[in-house]
């Protein structure tokens, strides 16, 4: 795949949602657990946070770390986490499900859609316990390193 397509950016760019943060966590904080699931929708000043089950079709997104409010970074070294802020701060990475395909959605950022919807992204390969670029080959890689894991991106219209 000799390019990845404006599309796949685009997407890509709202499912990481490049450290956005959100406030208002409130109690959710003392019931999250790391590797919970989550739909985060709503808009900036008015964010809604709804725990999911991780098999859920809305479940975009997991909680990879939990920090205590200000006081630490989430982790770097790979794609930037999207975070969620209140009494407590979740760094949060997709809820990507290999062989699945994404589009863009206006409340949440991201939802699944089918594979042949215009600018959909494919999941080619969910690599659990690595952070390892070369294992997507031409496909586009995001990878998160806390924990490891490595999403393998392609054009989910392509043919």
């Amino acid at each position: 795949m000799k390019k990845v397509g404006l599309g796949l950016a685009v997407v890509l760019a709202l499912v990481l949602l490049g450290g956005f943060v959100l406030n208002q966590l409130g109690d959710v904080a003392t019931a999250a657990r790391v590797g919970d699931c989550a739909r985060i929708s709503g808009t900036h000043d008015n964010p809604k946070y709804q725990a999911l089950d991780c098999a859920s079709e809305q479940a975009t997104v997991k909680i990879a770390k939990i920090l205590p409010w200000n006081e630490d970074k989430c982790p770097s070294g790979g794609m930037d986490y999207s975070t969620y802020t209140g009494d407590s701060t979740f760094c949060l990475m997709p809820n990507f499900v290999e062989g699945a395909c994404y589009g863009q959605d206006p409340d949440s950022g991201i939802t699944k859609v089918d594979c042949s919807t215009k600018d959909a992204v494919k999941v080619a390969k969910v690599l659990t316990g690595k952070t390892d670029r070369a294992a997507c080959g031409s496909a586009r890689a995001a990878v998160f390193p806390e924990p490891a894991v490595t999403f393998c991106l392609e054009r989910g219209d392509k043919q």
